[in-house]
C-alpha cells in the first residue's frame, strides 16, 4: 500500500524546493515564517473551495518570498498559470491535481515543519530540508 508521501512525492518536493530556495537566499528565514505561510495558503484554498474571498496577506519580507514561491508552485501543480520557471525540471507539464490535494500536501508539509522545529529549534525544518534537497 502506498503512503501519502509516496503518492505525492513530486508535489511535496516541488513545494519544499520553493521553500528551500528562499532559505538559501535568506538564512534568517524561520520555521515560524514557513508554517505561517503554509497555514495561510491552506486557508486561501479552503476559502476558494467555499467560494469565499481571502484578503491579500500582510507578511514580512522573508515570509512574503516564501508565500510567492509556494503559491506559484501550487498554482503550477493545479494546472493554472504561474510564474514557475521549470528550468528543465519537468520533461512535460505535470498532470494537474485538485485543490483538495494541494491542501493535503500543504498540511503534510506543516506536519514536517512542526516535527523538525521541535527536534532542531527555530530553523530545524529549514536545516533538514536544506540538507536533504538538491
Amino acid at each position: 500500500m502506498s503512503t501519502f508521501e509516496d503518492q505525492y512525492l513530486d508535489v511535496l518536493q516541488n513545494i519544499e524546493m520553493a521553500i528551500v530556495s528562499v532559505y538559501r537566499e535568506h538564512k534568517d528565514l524561520l520555521d515560524y515564517d514557513v508554517d505561517k505561510v503554509l497555514n495561510l495558503l491552506w486557508t486561501e484554498y479552503r476559502h476558494e473551495q467555499q467560494g469565499r474571498a481571502t484578503p491579500a496577506p500582510r507578511l514580512g519580507e522573508n515570509a512574503q518570498l516564501v508565500y510567492d514561491r509556494v503559491k506559484d508552485m501550487c498554482e503550477f501543480r493545479l494546472g493554472r498559470s504561474s510564474n514557475v520557471k521549470t528550468k528543465g525540471w519537468f520533461k512535460a507539464k505535470p498532470t494537474p491535481i485538485s485543490v483538495a490535494e494541494i491542501m493535503d500536501c500543504l498540511k503534510r508539509i506543516r506536519k514536517s515543519v512542526n516535527l523538525w522545529n521541535k527536534e532542531g529549534g527555530r530553523q530545524g525544518y529549514l536545516y533538514f530540508i536544506d540538507n536533504n534537497i538538491d
